[in-house]
């Protein structure tokens, strides 16, 4: 016996509605659907909370150095040719368990005072008043190369009074395998820093002022 149109639309009805009710496996294919962004959002928390703690550990650990660099002889307890190269091995020794496999680059610079971190060199005569330098005008010579430095600061530590800043780059694998589901680095980038008035333990040397 032939079906007719609306039999044939009946059963196609009764069937959609069974397939409606049935329910087996959707909680395996909801969850499939779920468990890949899910587990970026939790290993992404993860990762973003050890960074936190990396550059907290870090910070910490060259606020300690900084302020044992800042003596007259300072015992850092580590190796190196130079106060930066002990200060770079103290720095790394102290983040060791946090930061495993890490590279660590530390620049060290000195300044006459707080004013003149991260600036130029400070100009004393300013003859047309435009507020740069220009030929002719007056600036303390702060690395004293009688040329005018945009970014001024004397390689080291230095001595008694000076204030010395410290920058630390701190290059470690990722803990974390974001970097598979994320378009971002498989690396950490941390970086530290911080500023510190060594001890007075000498006169501090003035810089001169010079006119070129």
């Amino acid at each position: 016996m032939a079906l007719t149109a609306t039999d044939l639309a009946m059963k196609g009805k009764r069937l959609w509605q069974q397939l409606k009710a049935d329910k087996a496996g959707a909680a395996a294919a909801e969850f499939a659907m779920l468990i890949l962004p899910m587990t970026t959002v939790m290993l992404g928390t993860y990762d973003i909370a050890y960074q936190f703690y990396l550059r907290s550990v870090v910070q910490g650990a060259l606020n300690d150095v900084a302020r044992t660099a800042s003596l007259e002889a300072p015992t850092l307890n580590c190796t190196g040719t130079t106060l930066v190269e002990q200060i770079q091995c103290a720095v790394k020794k102290r983040s060791s368990v946090v930061a495993r496999d890490a590279t660590f680059t530390v620049t060290v610079k000195n300044f006459y005072d707080f004013s003149t971190v991260g600036r130029s060199e400070k100009l004393v005569t300013d003859y047309n008043n435009n507020g740069v330098y220009d030929v002719g005008d007056c600036f303390v010579d702060l690395n004293e190369n009688r040329a005018f430095d945009a970014s001024a600061g004397r390689s080291g530590v230095g001595g008694g009074d000076d204030v010395a800043f410290y920058d630390v780059t701190v290059t470690m694998p990722r803990v974390f395998p974001v970097a598979d589901f994320m378009p971002i680095s498989r690396n950490y980038s941390i970086r530290a820093q911080t500023a510190l008035r060594n001890q007075p333990y000498t006169r501090q040397r003035i810089p001169p002022t010079v006119c070129v």
